[in-house]
């Protein structure tokens, strides 16, 4: 079984921006990309990190990739959780790109499509 990974990183907010500014600059050009091997998701401070990946949300990510829920209803009583916290939950993860749903049948479905996450700190 081939592994995707998605790598999780802490860079300053200035250098988020120069890499936006020069990314842009390079489109604008008409610089041609590489297709990305894997996601990259950045934070601008280890304790933004930390509160994004709380323990509860890391146990949601294990649970999606392990029990593969097939609704919100479902990882709720997996998780033991109350329905809302964890739609709240689900939709922060989805919005910051460690999971996608997939709505179907008036039901929505998490979905992780990586095996690890890679975190990256610079020092």
């Amino acid at each position: 079984m081939r592994v995707k990974k998605i790598k999780v990183g802490i860079k300053d907010l200035k250098t988020i921006l120069d890499d936006f500014v020069k990314t842009g600059e390079a489109v604008k050009r008409g610089e041609k990309f590489k297709p990305v091997k894997e996601p990259e998701i950045y934070f601008t401070s280890f304790e933004a990190l930390r509160k994004a990946l709380t323990p509860k949300r890391l146990e949601l990510l294990h649970i999606i990739k392990t029990k593969k829920p097939f609704s919100i209803n479902e990882l709720a009583r997996v998780a033991k959780r109350d329905v809302k916290n964890i739609a709240e939950d689900v939709k922060y993860l989805e919005q910051i790109g460690l999971i996608e749903k997939k709505e179907t049948d008036n039901r929505i479905t998490p979905i992780i499509n990586y095996d690890r996450i890679a975190l990256e700190i610079a020092v």
